[in-house]
């Protein structure tokens, strides 16, 4: 997980956010105290220049109403006596004039002004209050000592007429100095008030976000799959009770983790110990999961496979689209078929849906039915071929019948070729369902082997006789047969059956003037047997068919010869049964071989010699 900066940290913004409304606070505070203190400095301040100016209105006044006597002074020197005793006791005020009518300067309480009496004043004050007849305030900048005073041009009036102006220059700068001091203090204080603001809201801050850092650290863990850890409780405040709230979803987490993850192992184990492959997909056909055996059918390996069309894998996208699976009710064969063996699966799909019926995909379950297939086309092969030669003896038994039955027994010449052929069918009928009852107990395992310790190389050889005393044919038989003796475990029943089987279809499929090669080879832990003819051969396609049952490569010269299409079958079997293994090669026009294997046991051979 990232970290997170200090200043875009809880902590930080909890300690920022503190200190900023302290700040505000204090800040409105100041304003509202400095701005009420100036407020109250300035009244009181001119307040009392006003109740001051009020007596030196009422003296000058009556100084220049007053009608003089010979030993009465100056009006400008009363005056000047005036304004010197009032302006003396105050350090207010800096200044006091007074101006006649006619804006003529008659005193003045400033010594170092002296030569300005009897000077026409050049304050715009004087003139707008001659003017008017109404008293004049306002702020200015002395231009002596560049401080700010508070100048009043008071009219005096005597008899509802304005005989003069009393000009005051008084000295507000006072004022804002104190003012100034003030705000000092309050800064000092108010930096004072936030450093203590900030230690106390690093500590406030802190019980807030170190509950919060614990769990997010619990967070991060609880991703990486560690459930063991707890937050710990501070308090029983809500972020107490967060924490406890915090622990119990972190105990139910653990819980469901730990059901999630059984269920999980539960469901890999099943797919991957199923025969049957599972493929899953999300909501638009993209595969999100597939098992080792649909891997293994796909022939591809996993990562090939994810986030691929299931119907392009499947090899459906021609005829279906994924809407289409979503809907489909009957199973899907899939034929993967080659030309070495056949190849195919069934698939059957189900969706996945959510409880709103919105569909979240699909999974689609692949069902080798291979050897179904082959087993119920094999039944199907079984019966029609019992079928056909069943029906083909009971046909012709039934004609030669009919005809016997419509009086062709009379006849001496017709009447035993009849018999003659019913018998044969008979027999041939019988031969069939002989081999078919073997066949059924060998598959069955209905049967024991009847096993002694022979030599096989006398055995062979009795049999090869027996073929060569009875042939019908201008075959030569060759032998190619160890002098010494094999010994071998065998059922000679079955073994002679066998051998009876591979040279009747050897003598049946070879010319006259052919031959007929027979080959005994001892190899490590068995013997190999070879009987080769010169006959017409099998095609290569069709070589490794002549061990099923009913096949034959000629059927219309096989069944003209009197075989049941079961002998090479039973043969199969009956070696199959003796642990060794038959087959055959064959070169179309020049013959084929057969060959099987019989175990060989050394030991046992070692005790007859």
């Amino acid at each position: 997980m990232q970290k997170v900066g200090f200043f875009k940290s809880v902590h930080a913004k909890v300690v920022l956010i503190y200190v900023l409304l302290i700040l505000i606070a204090m800040q409105i505070m100041g304003l509202y105290f400095a701005n009420k203190l100036e407020t109250t400095l300035k009244h009181n301040f001119t307040h009392s220049v006003t109740d001051r100016l009020k007596l030196v209105d009422f003296s000058v006044k009556e100084e220049m109403v007053k009608s003089r006597e010979e030993n009465d002074g100056t009006l400008e020197s009363n005056l000047r006596d005036i304004l010197g005793g009032l302006s003396s006791g105050s350090g207010d005020i800096s200044e006091i004039r007074v101006i006649d009518s006619h804006n003529r300067i008659l005193a003045t309480s400033d010594n170092n002004s002296q030569s300005i009496i009897g000077q026409r004043s050049a304050e715009s004050a004087v003139t707008s209050a001659l003017s008017t007849s109404s008293p004049i305030e306002k702020m200015a900048i002395d231009k002596k000592t560049d401080k700010r005073v508070w100048i009043i041009a008071k009219p005096i009036q005597s008899q509802g007429k304005t005989i003069g102006v009393i000009y005051v220059k008084a000295n507000i700068e006072t004022v804002f100095e104190q003012m100034a001091t003030i705000n000092k203090i309050l800064a000092v204080g108010t930096a004072i008030a936030l450093l203590i603001t900030i230690i106390l809201g690093v500590f406030i801050a802190k019980t807030i976000t170190k509950p919060i850092s614990d769990m997010r650290r619990q967070a991060v863990a609880m991703a990486k799959g560690n459930y063991s850890r707890k937050v710990k409780v501070y308090g029983n405040d809500e972020i107490g009770q967060l924490a406890v709230s915090f622990n119990h979803l972190t105990n139910r987490l653990q819980e469901a983790h730990s059901t999630t993850e059984g269920e999980r192992r539960k469901l890999a184990s099943v797919l991957t110990n199923m025969t049957d492959g599972v493929i899953a997909t999300d909501r638009k056909g993209k595969i999100i999961l597939i098992n080792a055996p649909a891997q293994k059918l796909l022939a591809t390996e996993n990562n090939e496979l994810m986030g691929r069309q299931i119907t392009e894998i499947l090899g459906l996208d021609e005829e279906y689209t994924f809407e289409d699976l979503i809907h489909m009710q009957e199973a899907v064969n899939l034929d993967f078929s080659t030309q070495d063996r056949p190849y195919i699966w069934r698939a059957n799909f189900s969706v996945i849906q959510k409880e709103t019926g919105f569909v979240n995909g699909l999974i689609a379950v692949l069902h080798d039915i291979t050897e179904q297939e082959k087993i119920e086309m094999e039944r199907r092969d079984f019966v029609s071929n019992v079928s056909h030669e069943l029906r083909t003896p009971l046909t012709t038994m039934r004609s030669y019948l009919e005809a016997l039955a419509d009086g062709a027994w009379r006849d001496e010449n017709i009447a035993p070729t009849f018999l003659n052929v019913t018998r044969t069918e008979t027999e041939r009928m019988i031969r069939l369902v002989t081999d078919l009852l073997q066949l059924s107990r060998m598959d069955s395992r209905e049967y024991e082997l009847n096993t002694d310790f022979v030599d096989f190389v006398k055995f062979f050889d009795r049999i090869i006789n027996r073929f060569e005393m009875s042939k019908s044919k201008e075959v030569e038989f060759i032998r190619e047969l160890p002098t010494t003796p094999i010994y071998v475990e065998i059922d000679t029943d079955k073994i002679t059956q066998v051998i009876d089987n591979i040279i009747s279809n050897a003598l049946k499929y070879s010319p006259d003037g052919g031959s007929i090669r027979f080959k005994l080879t001892n190899i490590d832990d068995e013997i190999l047997v070879e009987i080769k003819d010169t006959g017409m051969g099998i095609p290569k396609e069709n070589v490794d068919r002549i061990f099923d049952r009913f096949y034959r490569v000629d059927k219309a010269r096989a069944r003209s010869m009197g075989g049941t299409g079961l002998g090479l079958a039973i043969s199969r079997e009956m070696i199959n049964a003796h642990g060794g293994r038959i087959w055959a090669e064959s070169v179309e026009g020049k013959g084929t071989s057969v060959f099987f294997t019989l175990p060989n046991n050394a030991e046992e051979d070692g005790e007859w010699e």
